[in-house]
C-alpha cells in the first residue's frame, strides 16, 4: 500500500526530549530493539492503554506508575510483548525499571516500560538490563534529540515501514512543535490507541488537561482505525508536553489550546493512517463516513459494523459491487433508523437513495469504483427531522 507524502526524514526534535536507541539482541541479532526516552523535569505526561482485559505486564506497570509519579523515562523493547507471562512477567518488567532507575538516579516508578512483540514468551530482562549502558550512552549523543526516526525503526515488529510525523504551529510569534511515532500493522482494533504510540510537544500544558486532550484525540484517530478487528494486549499511547515553550495552558479556553490540539490531532491522524496502510496483507484502503445519525454513538456502531463485516471485506477484496452487504451490515449494528431515509455512495457514485437503488446507478459504475485502491463509503442515515448532524466517523480500514 502507498504511504502517502509523509517525509520521515523531517521528524522534528522536541525541546526537553532525548532519545537513545541500541541493540539488545532481544529476539534478533543486528537490529535496534531497545529505546529510551529521557523527559525533562516538570513535563506533563498522559497515557491511554488497551482495554483488553488480558493486558501485558508492562501495561499494568504503566497504569500504576502514571497515577503515582511523574515519569522521567520511557523504556521500550521490541521482540517480546511480555504478555501472558504471569507474575514472572510482572517481576521482569519491574526489574528493568529498577535497573534503569538505578543508573539514572530516579525512582523505579518514574520509568514507564513498554513492550511489543511475541506474546507468551519470557521477557529476556537480562538482555534489556545488559543493554542499558549502551542505551544511555546513545542518549548522551549530540544527536539524541534527533533520534525520532531511529526510534520509529526500533519499535517496529511486523511493520514494513516506520511511522512518524511532525507539525508546527505559530501563535502570537510563538512556534510550537509536535512530533510522534508509532508502530503497528496487525492486531489493530485498538479500543484506545495504537499498539505503541509516542507523541510529544514542547508546549506547556497542564497534566489533567493533557490527559483530557489525549483521550479526545485518540477517540478521533487511533480508536477509529481497524485492520483485523483484534485488540492487542499491549496497546499504549503516550503524550508528553515538555513545557519548554510558551506559558502554561491550563484550560480549553486558553487562546493557544485549540491550535495545539489541532496540531497534535493531525500528527496522530497521520500516523494512525500509516498503521492501516501498512496492515498485514492489506490490498485496499477503505474509509467509512457515517452522517445523519441521532447521535455519535449510533454512527460509530454502524461504521464499525460495516468495517468489521467479513462479507463487506470480501466484496471489496474481490472488487465485487455487491453493495447490499453494506446495507446489511448497517442494519444489524443494533441502531434504530428509518431505512427509507438512508443513502449510500462509494466515492462519487451514489448507489442507494431513500433505501432503494439510486437513479442512474449501473453495475459497471459500481465495478469501476470498487476496483480503486482507495475508496470512501459515504452513509447518510437521514435522521434528525431535517437537521444536519455531522457525526462523522472515519475508519481507516484495510481489507485482508
Amino acid at each position: 500500500m502507498p504511504v502517502g507524502n509523509v517525509n520521515l526524514s523531517k521528524l522534528l526534535p522536541i525541546k526537553g526530549i532525548k532519545i537513545g536507541v541500541t541493540e539488545a539482541h532481544i529476539r534478533y541479532p543486528n537490529r535496534k530493539d531497545l529505546t529510551v526516552f529521557e523527559i525533562c523535569q516538570h513535563a506533563s505526561v498522559a497515557v491511554v492503554t488497551t482495554q483488553n482485559q488480558f493486558c501485558a505486564s508492562p501495561v499494568k506497570l504503566v497504569r500504576e506508575f502514571i497515577k503515582t509519579d511523574t515519569p522521567r523515562y520511557l523504556l521500550i523493547n521490541t521482540g517480546n510483548a511480555n504478555a501472558g507471562t504471569g507474575k514472572d512477567g510482572d517481576m521482569r518488567a519491574l526489574a528493568t525499571c529498577q535497573a534503569l532507575a538505578n543508573k539514572t538516579g530516579v525512582k523505579p516508578s518514574q520509568v514507564l516500560p513498554y513492550s511489543t512483540g511475541v506474546i507468551g514468551e519470557t521477557l529476556p530482562s537480562d538482555k534489556i538490563i545488559a543493554g542499558l549502558d549502551k542505551l544511555l550512552a546513545n542518549l548522551t549523543h549530540s544527536q539524541a534529540q534527533d533520534n525520532w526516526l531511529n526510534c520509529a525503526y526500533s519499535i517496529m515488529t511486523t511493520d514494513t515501514i516506520p511511522k512518524g510525523h511532525s507539525e508546527t504551529v505559530t501563535i502570537d510569534d510563538i512556534t510550537y512543535t509536535v512530533t510522534g511515532v508509532s508502530k503497528g500493522a496487525g492486531m489493530i482494533r485498538p479500543n484506545m490507541a495504537t499498539m505503541l504510540g509516542f507523541v510529544a510537544t514542547d508546549a506547556n500544558i497542564d497534566k489533567n488537561l493533557l490527559q483530557d486532550m489525549l483521550i479526545k484525540i485518540v477517540n478521533k484517530t487511533f480508536n477509529r482505525i481497524s485492520v483485523d478487528g483484534d485488540t492487542s494486549t499491549n496497546d499504549c499511547c503516550t503524550l508528553i508536553a515538555t513545557g519548554q515553550v510558551g506559558d502554561l495552558i491550563d484550560s480549553e479556553n486558553h487562546a493557544h489550546y485549540m491550535p495545539i490540539y489541532q496540531a497534535i490531532y493531525k500528527v496522530m491522524l497521520t500516523i494512525a493512517t500509516l498503521i492501516v496502510r501498512d496492515g498485514e496483507g492489506a490490498t485496499k484502503f477503505i474509509t467509512v463516513k457515517v452522517t445523519g445519525g441521532k447521535n455519535t454513538a449510533d454512527c460509530t456502531k454502524i461504521a464499525y459494523s460495516i468495517a468489521h463485516s467479513p462479507l463487506v471485506k470480501t466484496a471489496f477484496f474481490a472488487s465485487d459491487p455487491n453493495w447490499g452487504r453494506i446495507l446489511a451490515a448497517a442494519g444489524y449494528a443494533g441502531v434504530d433508523f428509518d431505512q427509507s431515509k438512508v443513502s449510500v455512495a462509494l466515492d462519487e457514485v451514489k448507489i442507494c437513495e431513500r433505501g432503494g437503488l439510486a437513479d442512474g446507478y449501473t453495475e459497471p459504475l459500481g465495478l469501476e469504483v470498487m476496483t480503486r485502491p482507495e475508496i470512501t463509503i459515504h452513509i447518510d442515515l437521514g435522521c434528525g427531522g431535517g437537521q444536519v448532524i455531522q457525526c462523522i466517523l472515519v475508519i481507516y480500514h484495510t481489507i485482508m
